[in-house]
């Protein structure tokens, strides 16, 4: 048995010791979940339905970690990843899941965190899958460290369960094909010149209608449907413009029903939703805490003819106290960042008491915890949907629209 490293607990199992175990479930950081005798095992890259021979490296007080080392029944839905850096790379946990089934684990993550935190029983619906599983990302950020000469010199992404080390990657099968075609252009111009950075650094490839761009602060397009959005390359836009219109569609759809007049987009960025839904009504109006966000988004108002959305500057914390639009005849739309929504905002957007809301959420987990409070506000979940933006990945988003319930 090899030598446990310093700081292993002693527990269940020895370090190394290996383990034959059932896979019965995934969880939400994509990792198979089995138990032996009642104890837990978390097991990344296993599958349901799978025995698998595993091996401990971590004891916690419930539960183990263990690392796969060989698939003994496999599961009928496991199929060959690929990319050939799948289980030692961390930017992907199912390329070895078939992906009608990712979607199905997807929905049920969802379901899962809704049935624990909101009290009422609500069916969340079948994951949206994205048009193109592979080839789909259109923003790439690989990193390297300090490079140091005669050193290993990787630029890439973390290693499956490292906080530090890095793995190399000079083809990415989840990002498109022109940033792959760019990628070993600037990996050779990266180690060309790394005696030119004194530390490490992150690479930008964002492949947009100016093509792969890698300066952050160029001024680049990307258009969502017939919406045309200006941005700066290194700023946050959504990076699946292939699923993006079908979650705009949504969204467009959700904020529009019960004839509301007014939309209010809460963080809204350089204009993504509030252009493209904010158009249909009769007045929006675009709150963003970044100067320049605000500036680039009235920008692209003005780019599509867009005269109705106005946008402005201010702390969401703050933002009902400008607002003039009559309540119950309004929508709100809210796309917060993973932390979710602060109380005080909650609290300011209960008391302006709109008739509807929509929230897009990147974390389901945050979403859920704030929805059990717009429950408590007198708010009624009327659809839950998720979105396959990250395909092949464990992350997920996710849509609900809340109505405000009448007396």
């Amino acid at each position: 048995m090899a030598k446990a490293p310093r700081g292993f607990r002693e527990g269940k199992y020895s370090y190394h010791e290996e383990v034959d175990v059932d896979i019965d479930n995934l969880t939400n950081l994509g990792q198979g979940v089995g138990r032996v005798d009642g104890w837990v095992l978390m097991v990344p890259f296993a599958l349901p339905g799978e025995k698998v021979r595993a091996r401990i490296y971590r004891n916690h007080a419930n539960f183990s970690d263990a690392d796969l080392v060989e698939v003994l029944e496999p599961s009928p839905h496991r199929i060959e990843p690929e990319c050939k850096l799948f289980g030692l790379c961390g930017g992907c946990q199912y390329q070895n899941l078939k992906y009608e089934e990712q979607l199905a684990f997807k929905t049920r993550h969802v379901q899962e965190l809704v049935d624990r935190q909101l009290e009422d029983t609500y069916t969340v619906q079948p994951a949206v899958g994205s048009p193109k599983p592979y080839g789909y990302r259109s923003k790439l950020t690989p990193h390297f460290q300090k490079p140091r000469e005669g050193k290993d010199f990787r630029i890439g992404f973390l290693e499956v369960g490292r906080r530090n080390r890095l793995v190399d990657v000079d083809r990415c099968p989840i990002a498109t094909e022109k940033i792959n075609e760019k990628l070993p252009i600037i990996r050779k111009s990266v180690i060309d010149n790394y005696k030119n950075y004194k530390n490490g650094a992150t690479v930008l490839l964002r492949d947009v209608q100016e093509g792969v761009v890698t300066d952050n602060k160029a001024i680049v397009t990307e258009v969502v449907g017939d919406v045309v959005f200006r941005f700066t390359a290194g700023e946050f836009f959504q990076n699946n413009p292939f699923i993006l219109p079908l979650l705009a569609e949504h969204v467009l759809k959700e904020a529009q029903s019960d004839g509301v007049k007014y939309l209010l987009d809460t963080y809204c960025g350089s204009g993504l939703f509030a252009l493209y839904a904010g158009r249909h009504f009769e007045q929006a109006i675009g709150i963003e805490i970044s100067e320049k966000s605000v500036e680039y988004a009235q920008n692209n108002a003005n780019i599509n003819g867009i005269t109705n959305c106005q946008f402005q500057v201010g702390d969401a914390a703050h933002l009902f106290q400008q607002v003039e639009c009559p309540a119950e005849e309004s929508v709100v739309l809210l796309d917060p960042p993973r932390k979710g929504c602060s109380d005080e905002f909650l609290q300011q957007l209960f008391a302006y008491s709109p008739a509807r809301v929509v929230y897009v959420s990147c974390d389901p987990a945050t979403q859920m915890r704030d929805l059990s409070k717009f429950i408590e506000a007198g708010y009624e979940v009327a659809l839950i949907q998720p979105f396959d933006l990250f395909p092949q990945t464990r992350h997920i988003e996710s849509v609900a629209t809340l109505v405000k319930a009448r007396n």
